[in-house]
C-alpha cells in the first residue's frame, strides 16, 4: 500500500537532489546549511518573524520516518521517474535505517520561533551527524525550505499588527489590555483562501501569533500538536453569513436581524448586513426598530456588542458612511 507523499520523507523532496549523494567531492563528510529571508522590497520591511520550523520538524523529521517499506516504496517510483533504478541511493536510506533506526542523522539550529530577525541573516542551520550521511542535509532542503510560508504569514501579520497599532494611539485609544488594543482587530478567515487544509493550519497558526481572533480552526489545533498551547489560542463569536440572512427574504430581512439578537442574546455577536441595503440596515433596523435591543444588551453584570459587517463596497467610504449612521443613531 502506498504510503503517499506527505508520509515518505525519501519522496518528500526534488527529484534532482536524488542524483546529489553522486556529485559531492570524494571524502566529503559533512554539509553544513543555513536558511535565511532574503528581503523584501516593500519599504520599511526590513525584518521577518521566524515561525514555523517547529511543526515540520514535528511533522514529518522527528523519530523513525525511514522504513523498509518507505526505501521500497521510493526505489519504485524513482526508477520509473529516471529510467535508472541505480540514481536511487537505496544503500544511503538502508544504512539510515540500519545504523539510526530510521531515525535521521542531522542537527538543526535555529532562533527562537517569534523571534523578529533583519532581513539577510541567518534563522536556522542543518548539519549532518554521521560522516557517511552528508548528502542528507541539502536533501532535506525541499521541504524546510516550505518555512518560508508561516514565516512570511507571521511577518506580514505582525507588520499590519503595528500599523493598527499605530492608527489606534493616533486615534485616542487608552485602553490596551485585552480584549482591547489590538489583539483582535485582524480577524483570520483564511482558511478558504488557501490553498490546502495543511496552509490553513500552519498560516492561521502563524497569525496566532500576533492575533487572538480566528475562524480557521485548523490552527488552534496546530498549535496545540505542534507547539504544545495548553487552552485554546484563538477565539471566535457566532456571527451570520448571507445564506443566513438572505433565507428570510428581502421582506424578512429586519426578521433575520432581531432572530440574531434573540438568538445570543448576551456577548458578541457579528450579522453581515449588506445582502440588500447596508445602509437601509444600518439606518432603518438596527439604528431604529431594534436599537432598544441593542442597547439592552448592556447593563447590571452583562456586557453585549452588535457587530455589524458591511461586507461590499469600497472600504474607505463605505465604512465611513456607516459610521456616520450609526453615531448617530446611538449618539
Amino acid at each position: 500500500m502506498p504510503l503517499g507523499w506527505t508520509d515518505n520523507i525519501i519522496l518528500s523532496s526534488d527529484s534532482y537532489k536524488v542524483s546529489h549523494w553522486k556529485q559531492y567531492p570524494a571524502g566529503t563528510k559533512t554539509v553544513y546549511s543555513y536558511f535565511e529571508s532574503r528581503g523584501c522590497e516593500r519599504v520599511g520591511w526590513d525584518s521577518v518573524c521566524f515561525f514555523g520550523l517547529q511543526y515540520f520538524i514535528k511533522r514529518y523529521l522527528q523519530g523513525q520516518v525511514v522504513t523498509k517499506e518507505k526505501i521500497e516504496e521510493a526505489e519504485i517510483i524513482y526508477g520509473e521517474h529516471f529510467g535508472d533504478k541505480d540514481m536511487f541511493y537505496k544503500e544511503g536510506w538502508e544504512y539510515i535505517l540500519k545504523e539510526h533506526g530510521g531515525r535521521l542523522p542531522v542537527v538543526i539550529k535555529a532562533v527562537p520561533e517569534g523571534t523578529v530577525i533583519p532581513n539577510k541573516m541567518v534563522l536556522f542551520t542543518m548539519e549532518n551527524t554521521d560522516p557517511k550521511c552528508f548528502w542528507l542535509t541539502n536533501f532535506l532542503e525541499t521541504l524546510l525550505v516550505q518555512v518560508w510560508y508561516p514565516m512570511s504569514v507571521c511577518s506580514n501579520s505582525r507588520y499590519q499588527k503595528l500599523s493598527i497599532t499605530q492608527a489606534l494611539d493616533k486615534t485616542g485609544t487608552d485602553s490596551w489590555a485585552i480584549p482591547g488594543g489590538s489583539v483582535f482587530k485582524l480577524h483570520d478567515f483564511g482558511f478558504r483562501g488557501v490553498s490546502s487544509v495543511e496552509s490553513a493550519a500552519i498560516g492561521g497558526c502563524a497569525h496566532l501569533v500576533n492575533f487572538l481572533g480566528t475562524d480557521t480552526v485548523a490552527s488552534m489545533v496546530c498549535a496545540k500538536k505542534y507547539y504544545n498551547a495548553t487552552h485554546i489560542s484563538g477565539h471566535s463569536i457566532p456571527a451570520s453569513e448571507h445564506s443566513t440572512i438572505t433565507s428570510w427574504g428581502a421582506e424578512g430581512e429586519l426578521d433575520a436581524f432581531k432572530n440574531m439578537l434573540e438568538s445570543y442574546p448576551t456577548g458578541l455577536v457579528a450579522c453581515v448586513s449588506d445582502s440588500y441595503d447596508i445602509f437601509r440596515a444600518c439606518g432603518e433596523y438596527w439604528g431604529d426598530k431594534l436599537k432598544d435591543m441593542i442597547k439592552g444588551r448592556i447593563g447590571e453584570g452583562k456586557f453585549g456588542r452588535l457587530v455589524v459587517r458591511p461586507d461590499s463596497g469600497d472600504p474607505a467610504t463605505t465604512c465611513k458612511k456607516i459610521l456616520d449612521i450609526l453615531t448617530e443613531k446611538f449618539a
